[in-house]
């Protein structure tokens, strides 16, 4: 699992330029599925026939970024969001561009306090002394991810990223142990979660499923003076009750508690009203469609360091490997 979740973590796929990530989640998926195909906002579907219920299981290939606004005449660039990215973690950072070039964050230096620093304060230095050297290499609208480097100790993961690869590398997962089930399953990567869970809209629409599973990361309480939550990394995966975009379904969050209790897989139970994942988007599609929202705990979000636990993870895997199993005795749809 994790040199699954390195391979992941380590491909680069900003928000709207998720073609390396899907190439290589389409190569995995491959031996596991019965049929691969990519809609027009770049979602994969992934789909393993079944006779039973029709089951879509979700998380987003996109990871925040930086897209090219300006290139001043002495070759440094300015730049806008590519998702929910803090300027303050973004100083001194190092942007990886498609095309292999990397930059470092700077910011303004007439600026007498740090807390005065904005997204706009901030440029890229790529290393070029002018406009016409760098042209060729990097133009406006073009995009970069953040760097940082996959390390793991123990249980410990720590990795640019890991919002949401580490949710696909479980899907992959999954699809390798689910091979024979009653189920029809569909494993859909979206794309653009992070600019407003633009590629589930659509996704959820045309697959149209009986109900949806959408598997993603979310802060802890668990750090130094962290804002109160009781969420703690290594103590379960997460069942998200509410967020800003969506409420669980109740008989879908009675059907998960009672099966990560009789298989005794640990869980906590999450209440939020900021945030959100695909789970909005897939639950609004058409007629309305059953969704819970499930997470792994995960520190420093949206930076390079994003921190998770193992265990965690391989719990998620075991806890949705027995929830798809024990659909076929469901009342929910």
């Amino acid at each position: 699992m994790i040199e699954l979740i390195k391979k992941l973590t380590m491909t680069s796929g900003g928000a709207g330029n998720e073609k390396k990530v899907s190439k290589v989640i389409s190569e995995m998926m491959t031996p596991n599925v019965d049929e691969i195909k990519e809609d027009s906002m770049g979602n994969i579907i992934c789909i393993k026939k079944g006779t039973g219920k029709r089951i879509m299981l979700a998380a987003h290939m996109d990871e925040v970024g930086i897209i090219i606004t300006h290139i001043e005449d002495n070759g440094f660039l300015r730049f806008s969001a590519l998702g929910g990215i803090n300027h303050f973690c973004s100083l001194y950072q190092k942007v990886l561009f498609e095309n292999g070039l990397i930059g470092v964050v700077g910011y303004e230096e007439d600026i007498e306090e740090i807390k005065n620093v904005k997204l706009s304060n901030l440029y890229i230095d790529v290393g070029a002394k002018s406009k016409q050297e760098i042209e060729d290499k990097v133009n406006i609208g073009d995009a970069a991810v953040f760097e940082g480097a996959f390390f793991n100790e123990g249980n410990r993961i720590v990795s640019k990223a890991l919002d949401d690869r580490v949710g696909c590398a479980i899907l992959v997962e999954l699809s390798k142990r689910l091979k024979n089930c009653d189920s029809e399953i569909i494993y859909t990567f979206t794309t653009q979660e992070e600019l407003g869970l633009r590629g589930a809209k659509t996704a959820g629409y045309s697959v149209n499923p009986d109900m949806a599973i959408v598997i993603d990361v979310t802060a802890p309480g668990d750090t130094p003076k962290a804002k109160p939550s009781p969420i703690r990394c290594g103590e379960g995966p997460i069942i998200k009750i509410m967020d800003r975009a969506s409420i669980i379904n109740p008989k879908m969050k009675d059907m998960i508690v009672d099966t990560a209790e009789k298989e005794a897989i640990p869980y906590q139970l999450k209440v939020s009203n900021i945030g959100g994942t695909d789970a909005g988007a897939i639950s609004l599609s058409r007629e309305g469609i059953p969704t819970a929202s499930l997470a792994i705990p995960c520190r420093y979000l949206h930076t390079p360091v994003e921190t998770i636990d193992l265990t965690d993870v391989n719990n998620m895997v075991k806890l949705l490997e027995t929830v798809v199993r024990s659909v076929k005795d469901s009342e929910i749809c």
